[in-house]
This record gives structure tokens, C-alpha cells and sequence, in this order.
């Protein structure tokens, strides 16, 4: 790990020598990518650093055990430092762990209302409003795409975009069915109904990441329906891509929740580009038969994966076994505990399963140099 960390630190440095290079800050993709890893490593190397000094503690103690007048302090700094090295390396290993190259992105979220009925739509619009608090606390940008409102102000389906770096690490796991159970308004005889809506989490998807052909899709234009802003309804603004390329189904996508045609359309093409590049990544995984969240679920839509008991004020996680009775603070936004729960069940999934392939690499390893001696 030692020799990882060194080879880390020294591109940390040559980083931080070149961001001041005049030909890279006039190219600002390479300019991004610079920044984006140089801020990456800087936490890598700010633990790494109190690491060694640690280590460099631990040492001059060993040594002070030696001497007879100084054996009692280096016992007292050893008991100090070795927790301290422990919990270092713990950090240092979750840091090192292969980062999900998705997690930087933006993300479309498409929620759908699904048995219940108006309870299930009702439930739909308090999610939207409980995701967009989310992303305002932190400091993410959210924007309707399609929405779809029922006759008691309920929500039928809704895509949004929430936009800042690292939201889809932070929204990720939010993919799934998740039960709402309680008494509805219009329920006279007091008893418990159970509804549920479906959630869907995409990785933004960039047209280097997705590339589609013009000839695969059929735009339709037509008016908005539903509520909207002044003018929205009133101008054949609202977009529909229908996608029938490659050797996926149908995929119909619209955007009308925006005023501009132009607008609509390229966010349309955001959400099929996103559709196409969730249905790579499911296949991929079926192929592995192992997902980054084999621990705390696969994320797909019809599981199960979260119940909000509003009786007993109790929000339960299904996938880690996490409850809560801060359902209440959970419904304006407050969803901080929830996701670092699950993102460190992910990380200590991921840890094991790198440790676990650890000796059968190294045999391999072994394996490889005796035969090139050979």
C-alpha cells in the first residue's frame, strides 16, 4: 500500500506543478480532468500524510522503550498512536478502493406512481419534493423534465434532472420500490393502506458515452398538457423522441415541462441517452452476475428496497436492515443518514470483495513471474 500511496503523492505533485501550465488551462477539458483528479488525490494525500506522521511517532516511541528514562512515555505515545494508525489505514483503504466511474455524474430520476392509486400518487409528489430538498441541501441544481399530474394533485410519473458533481454518488441508491404505508385522507374507517412507487436513478449520460444515430429516433412535436408555466401550454413546445435503434425495445421519452422546443428536445435526448447507457450497464451486470450492490441490493426497480411507516414515524432501509424514526425529517430532505449508511455498506462490500480476490492475484502474480523466469 505504501509503495500505491508514494506513486499517488508524486502524481499529486506533478499535478499540482502543471495546473499553472498555460497550454493546459487553454484547453479546458483537459483543464477539468486536471482539477477534477487533483482534487481527488488531495485527500488521498492529506491521510496519507498524517499516516506517515503516525508511523514516524510510532518509530521514535519504539525506540524511546530502549532507553529506561524514556520507556514510560514511549508506552504512553505507543497506546496513543497505534488506534490512531489503525483508523489511518482503515481510511486509507476505503480511499483507495476503485471508484465508480459514474459517481461524478448528473443524474435523471423518473418516478412512477405504481399500486395504490391516488395514495401512490400522492406519495409520488412528496418523493419529488423530499429528492429536490435533498439535492438544495447539497447544493445541486434541480429541473423538471415530464411530469404527469392526476386530479388530486398527485403525481402519475415525473423525470427530473438534479445537476452537480457527485450527485449520482449520493442519489445511487435511491433505485427501487419503496412502500408508504398509512392512513389516506379520504380513508373513514381508519385502517393502514399500503402504496407503493417505483424509482429510477440514471447516470447522466454524455454523447461520448452514448452515441446516437439520427436515423434510429423519431422526434413528435406537440402541446404541453398539465400544469405549467405561463405559456408552456399555449406553444407546440413539448417534445417526444420514440428510439427504435440497436437491438433495444421501443423507448419513448418526452420532455414538455421546459418552453423552449430546442431545450426540450436536447433534454429528451439526455434521458434516452441515459435510458440506453442504464440498460448497458444492467446487461453488463447479468453478464457478471455480480453488482456493485450485491450487499445492499441490485437496484433494480422491483425490489423492494425501502418502507415509510408514517403510524410509527418509522423509515426502514431493507437492503442494510437500517431503521429510523426520523421519518418526518426524512420527507423534507434530510437523507444524509440514510445515503452514508448505504455508501458505507458499498464500501465495506467492495473492500471485502478486493481482499477476497487478493490472494488468488497475488497466486497469479507468482505464477506469471516464475514462468517468465523460466
Amino acid at each position: 500500500m505504501i509503495d500505491k500511496l508514494e506513486s499517488l503523492q508524486e502524481e499529486y505533485l506533478a499535478l499540482e506543478q502543471s495546473l499553472g501550465d498555460p497550454e493546459l488551462i487553454s484547453d479546458q477539458t483537459r483543464y477539468r480532468t486536471a482539477t477534477q483528479r487533483y482534487a481527488e488525490l488531495g485527500k488521498i494525500v492529506e491521510v496519507y500524510k498524517s499516516y506517515r506522521s503516525v508511523l514516524d511517532g510510532i518509530s521514535d516511541s519504539e525506540e524511546a522503550l530502549l532507553d529506561p528514562e524514556l520507556a514510560e512515555m514511549g508506552r504512553e505515545e505507543l497506546e496513543h498512536l497505534t488506534p490512531k494508525k489503525v483508523a489511518l489505514e482503515a481510511s486509507l483503504e476505503k480511499l483507495l478502493l476503485p471508484k465508480d466511474p459514474y459517481d461524478d455524474k448528473n443524474v435523471i430520476v423518473e418516478i412512477r406512481s405504481a399500486a395504490g392509486g391516488d395514495e401512490a400518487a400522492l406519495f409520488a409528489a412528496e418523493v419529488l419534493n423530499m429528492y429536490q430538498r435533498y439535492a438544495e441541501k447539497l447544493g445541486f441544481k434541480t429541473e423538471l423534465l415530464d411530469s404527469h399530474q392526476n386530479d388530486v394533485g398527485g403525481l402519475s410519473k415525473v423525470n427530473f434532472e438534479i445537476t452537480g458533481r457527485g450527485a449520482y454518488s449520493k442519489f445511487k441508491f435511491e433505485s427501487g420500490v419503496h412502500r408508504v404505508q398509512r392512513i389516506p385522507q379520504t380513508e373513514t374507517q381508519g385502517r393502514i393502506h399500503t402504496s407503493t412507487i417505483t424509482v429510477a436513478v440514471m447516470p447522466e449520460a454524455e454523447e461520448v458515452d452514448v452515441q446516437i444515430s439520427p436515423s434510429d429516433y423519431r422526434v413528435d412535436i406537440f402541446r404541453a398538457s398539465g400544469p405549467g408555466g405561463q405559456g408552456v401550454n399555449t406553444t407546440d413546445s413539448a417534445v417526444r423522441i420514440v428510439y427504435k435503434g440497436g437491438t433495444a425495445d421501443e423507448i419513448v421519452v418526452q420532455c414538455q415541462d421546459g418552453r423552449s422546443q430546442i431545450k426540450n428536445k436536447e433534454k429528451a435526448l439526455n434521458v434516452l441517452r441515459s435510458r440506453l447507457l442504464e440498460q448497458t450497464l444492467a446487461k453488463a451486470q447479468e453478464e457478471a452476475r455480480e453488482t456493485r450492490l450485491v450487499q445492499i441490493g441490485t437496484g433494480e426497480r422491483s425490489e423492494k428496497i425501502r418502507t415509510y411507516n408514517f403510524p410509527q414515524s418509522r423509515v426502514t432501509d431493507h437492503r442494510v436492515g437500517f431503521t429510523t424514526h426520523a421519518l418526518s425529517e426524512i420527507m423534507v430532505g434530510d437523507l444524509t443518514e440514510v445515503t452514508q449508511v448505504l455508501a458505507e455498506a458499498e464500501q465495506s462490500q467492495r473492500l471485502d470483495e478486493l481482499q477476497s480476490n487478493m490472494p488468488a492475484k497475488a497466486h497469479e502474480s507468482a505464477v506469471e513471474v516464475s514462468g517468465g523466469a523460466a
